[in-house]
């Protein structure tokens, strides 16, 4: 019965999709030949004839039919181009995008305000041990925290291990989505204000947060501003001197604002803004200090500020831009950059959700069985060493089926081919990564599944990795077959040059010979005299050797009225100066006036061009022998 409903869907597959020609043996579907000629005729001024184009179709398929002959699709080089590019092709037909556009979402609902929030953080380590401590610790501080009702502040600068803790006691001020671990922002952003948060999870470390005052976004503001800095513990007798300071500076701004610039480049303490006339990049909440926050926003485009203290020293701030927060339109192509990026911790959920849903489409499961069976093994061993990886590759455990794609299984020896070895002691670390090395087969067999799906199911992915695949093939066998040949196949060329020597003929004379200009006349003299003992393939190496920088000497083969200095040598045009301006004299050594060319070099590129073609047609006619072609007729005349 299966058998039966597989050969109906292959029969109506067939009837959907006729084969249209056969080259070399290889059947060329309908689908194909019509997508390649609906595409080739997009990119011409007027419709090429269907016939005139399936001529040229056949000889594309001859050429590549001759390199997969040639086995150009089995090196190493050619298989790995192929996996990158089958890759990212597939990204786009494998991204979920309603689960995407739900980030894209949740980060511009979350852009719309700003959030006030103070933390308390204790830093992450590659150490689990330590991490684990570290865990306990930071459960222990929120217990006291919330059970004894302790000030947030006083907590934070007692335990937080965030550096800036000293400055600002934890708290962070107003931040903006898109500013901090997504982890944090999720529960940052819906902790209410006054409320703690339960312990939160970074990449950095284990955070407890507390929620502060919320306010709209109020965008983004581009300013520029001239420093005093002020070291801290100053006096406040220094601190007076540089607000005396910042105000005089702040009353010669005020009073001629186009100076700004140049003030802030001669006078400011922050030498890399200066360097910009002052200018600090686009900046919204939580990217500067709150003083000079809140003084650039409150700031009319244009206005300069009275100074301002921060914790660094005195600044006079003016604004130069503003603009509000984005919309959802230009904040989605941003937020799906960031999702591509393995540093966003989006991104791995991104992953995950993408493996799950392939697991659920193509049926893959981990064994548990046998996983248990790899655990089991390693907890008798003691360990998990060499002789585990052993064992899996080619001994006792090499069959035991660790995952499964529908009714594929998945074993050990397949796992551990290009797993990294690791020594671990029995337990959850050597479990964990038993299981890890499980799921991540699973997972890159799943991709691959998927691969092979699109390319049966998908047409615009077939197609185009079918395209991109053949045109590889045709590139690399006619680098090989013509336009490498041609390049080092001197004698060929040569012979090609003088069976078509006429065809080169020159509209205008040409003169051949080496232009030499020279400091003055003595030197030239001096040049004249030790050209004719050089033989021509050394002629200028050393000429230039032994006269320095007192000539300089080319081989010339220019066409009259191309050289102002030849010209006047062998056509009598008017004398010029020399085109190297230290020199005051010039001569040709051995000229020659052609009308026809010499040898091959005088018109190498247009003969190797020329030569090309012949090899061309040469290789297209011993295909035309080698590979038979037919094409059904009717099926062609049924082409859209």
């Amino acid at each position: 019965m299966a058998a039966a409903a597989v050969s109906a869907c292959a029969l109506a597959w067939a009837a959907k999709d006729p084969v249209l020609m056969t080259v070399g043996g290889i059947d060329v579907p309908k689908s194909e030949f019509e997508y390649l000629y609906h595409k080739n005729t997009q990119q011409q001024v007027s419709e090429q004839p269907l016939e005139e184009y399936a001529e040229m179709f056949k000889v594309y398929k001859l050429k590549v039919a001759d390199a997969l002959a040639a086995g150009v699709d089995t090196t190493a080089s050619f298989r790995r181009e192929m996996e990158q590019y089958r890759r990212d092709l597939a990204a786009p037909f494998m991204a979920d995008s309603a689960y995407l556009l739900n980030f894209v979402q949740e980060a511009y609902d979350r852009s719309r305000r700003e959030v006030e929030l103070s933390h308390i953080m204790l830093m992450k380590s590659p150490d689990r041990m330590a991490n684990a401590a570290q865990r306990q610790r930071i459960d222990s501080i929120r217990a006291i925290l919330v059970g004894e009702g302790r000030d947030f502040e006083e907590m934070a600068r007692a335990f937080s291990q965030d550096r800036s803790v000293a400055m600002n006691g934890g708290n962070l001020g107003f931040v903006t989505a898109g500013r901090l671990p997504y982890s944090f922002e999720v529960v940052g952003f819906s902790t209410p204000e006054g409320a703690v948060s339960e312990v939160v999870e970074s990449p950095a470390g284990y955070h407890i947060i507390k929620g502060g005052r919320r306010r709209p976004a109020r965008g983004q503001v581009l300013t520029q501003h001239i420093m005093k800095m002020v070291a801290p513990g100053a006096s406040a007798a220094e601190d007076a001197a540089a607000k005396a300071w910042a105000d005089s500076v702040c009353r010669e701004a005020r009073s001629n604002p186009a100076r700004f610039e140049d003030m802030a480049r001669a006078l400011s303490d922050d030498k890399g803004s200066a360097r910009q006339g002052g200018q600090l990049p686009w900046f919204g909440a939580g990217m500067m200090v709150a003083p000079f926050d809140s003084a650039a926003f409150a700031l009319e485009v244009g206005e300069i500020s009275e100074p301002v203290r921060s914790q660094y020293g005195w600044h006079i701030i003016r604004k130069l831009d503003a603009k509000a927060a984005p919309t959802l339109a230009e904040l989605k192509p941003e937020v799906l950059q960031r999702l591509s990026n393995p540093q966003d911790e989006r991104s791995g959920m991104v992953q995950k959700h993408n493996w799950a849903r392939l697991a659920k489409k193509h049926k893959g499961s981990v064994s548990k069985a046998g996983i248990k069976k790899l655990n089991d093994w390693v907890t008798a061993a003691g360990e998990l060493d060499s002789a585990f990886y052993d064992a899996c590759r080619d001994g006792e455990l090499a069959g035991v089926e660790i995952a499964r794609i529908g009714k594929r299984p998945l074993t050990a020896s397949q796992m551990v081919q290009g797993v990294r070895q690791l020594h671990l002691p029995a337990g959850e670390e050597a479990l964990e990564r038993i299981e890890g090395n499980a799921e991540a087969y699973l997972n890159r067999q799943l991709m691959e599944t998927e691969y092979d799906w699109l390319e049966a199911n998908e047409p615009d992915y077939r197609n185009l990795m079918r395209e991109y695949r053949d045109g590889s093939l045709l590139y690399e066998v006619s680098v090989a077959k013509v336009w490498d040949k041609a390049s080092r196949d001197t004698e060929g060329l040569d012979r090609f040059f003088k069976a078509h020597r006429q065809d080169y003929q020159w509209k205008k004379p040409h003169v051949k010979g080496y232009l030499v200009q020279a400091l003055n006349d003595s030197v030239a003299e001096a040049a004249r005299l030790r050209l004719p003992s050089l033989g021509g393939d050394t002629i200028v190496s050393t000429m230039r050797k032994e006269f320095g920088k007192n000539i300089t000497i080319d081989r010339v083969l220019v066409e009259e009225g191309q050289n102002p200095m030849v010209d006047n040598i062998v056509f009598g045009a008017a004398p010029v100066k020399p085109a190297a301006a230290s020199m005051t004299t010039y001569f040709l050594y051995d000229p020659k006036v052609l009308t026809l060319p010499e040898e091959v070099n005088d018109v190498r590129g247009l003969v190797t061009s020329d030569y090309q073609t012949e090899l061309e047609n040469l290789w297209v006619e011993e295909l035309k022998a080698r590979y038979p072609v037919t094409v059904d007729k009717k099926v062609l005349k049924k082409v859209k």
